[in-house]
């Protein structure tokens, strides 16, 4: 049995309950290699109505993949980390491509991988205590697990700003942005589930216990936010931070210290993704997060930044190179060139919905 990771099904129910408390439930292969094995049987299960993703930590649903298991992997053997990230991706297209009700129950922290897991679901349910983020910039990586293809389409550029800074929001703001359908006390999670055993529709079930969240600080910060994060470089979004005056130049302020502090091949790379998974399906998306995956394993920063972030913790990487002033336009273009070794090859959707 899998380590970290409960499978049950109960009556009409598929119960997936992320139990890695330590490790704030962050996904390995074996959690993922768990998931991933019971999705077909609850796809075809002639009882099976819907399937919940929930955690059993009140601290966090899934702070996000386990980068450190990955880089130790590459180390000893570079194909197995390539299909560890492979892995994860295809387990995603899966939950997207799932045509049965899909719900997380989010209580705590959501990133990363957790964004993965919950982003693709037809319902995503926040909890008083959920907090949203997408931190990869700050460890020498890109917010991947198909999250630029969700990012690219919120407003006033509100998915490059989450993107690029790895700020944290809270529920409100999710809820006002679309990245949540409902907002539930934590103490009814419960509910949710004794219900969906029994079938219960799960529409008017989650809106009948829906509970307005409050007003988004973000939203109301939307033409600020535009102005500074539409340029087409980070350079010019930098410039156009530090220009801010008046009411909002301690915010721009900080923003703008946040993204110095983080990797700048890093930050060039994720915009140029973001932007470009405008015009992407989520399918396309994967296969691209995938291509860039395995040049940031191969790169310098990835390793660095989760040195200097979550082994040593000294919060003192050294990027390669260590300016946006210094990243040609040559050395991004690399990460986003075709893969020798072979790219992620993921079945069309009506080919993951055929019944077997």
């Amino acid at each position: 049995m899998p380590t970290g990771v409960r499978i049950e099904k109960r009556n009409a129910l598929g119960l997936i309950t992320l139990d890695r408390p330590a490790a704030l439930n962050a996904l390995d292969g074996s959690m993922r290699a768990a998931i991933a094995a019971a999705l077909p049987d609850f796809a075809t299960g002639p009882l099976t109505y819907a399937v919940v993703i929930q955690s059993a930590s009140p601290k966090a649903f899934c702070a996000g993949g386990d980068v450190r298991k990955i880089l130790a992997c590459y180390r000893e053997d570079k194909e197995k980390a390539r299909r560890l990230f492979a892995e994860e991706y295809r387990l995603i297209w899966a939950l997207e491509c799932f045509s049965r009700p899909t719900a997380s129950l989010i209580d705590g922290l959501v990133m990363g991988s957790g964004v993965g897991l919950s982003g693709f679901n037809t319902h995503q349910v926040a909890g008083e205590k959920y907090r949203f983020a997408m931190p990869e910039t700050s460890i020498g990586l890109f917010p991947d697990v198909g999250a630029a293809h969700v990012l690219a389409r919120l407003p006033h550029e509100i998915g490059t700003y989450l993107g690029l800074t790895g700020r944290v929001i809270g529920r409100a703001d999710a809820y006002a942005l679309g990245l949540v359908t409902h907002c539930l006390p934590a103490s009814r999670f419960a509910e949710v589930i004794d219900s969906l055993i029994e079938a219960w529709p799960i529409d008017p079930l989650l809106d009948d216990r829906h509970e307005d969240p409050g007003e988004s600080e973000l939203m109301g910060r939307g033409e600020i936010i535009e102005r500074c994060f539409s340029p087409s470089s980070v350079s010019e979004i930098l410039a156009r931070l530090a220009d801010v005056r008046g009411s909002q130049a301690e915010w721009a302020s900080g923003v703008r210290d946040d993204l110095l502090a983080r990797a700048p091949l890093s930050l060039a790379v994720s915009l140029r993704h973001i932007r470009e998974a405008r015009d992407c399906g989520v399918r396309e998306t994967l296969t691209r997060d995938y291509r860039l995956a395995c040049r940031f394993l191969e790169g310098h920063d990835f390793s660095e930044g989760v040195r200097a972030m979550l082994v040593d913790k000294d919060k003192a990487p050294h990027w390669q190179p260590p300016s946006i002033a210094e990243i040609d336009l040559a050395s991004v273009e690399r990460y986003f060139a075709p893969l020798a070794e072979g790219e992620l090859e993921l079945q069309t959707r009506e080919q993951m919905q055929a019944l077997p």
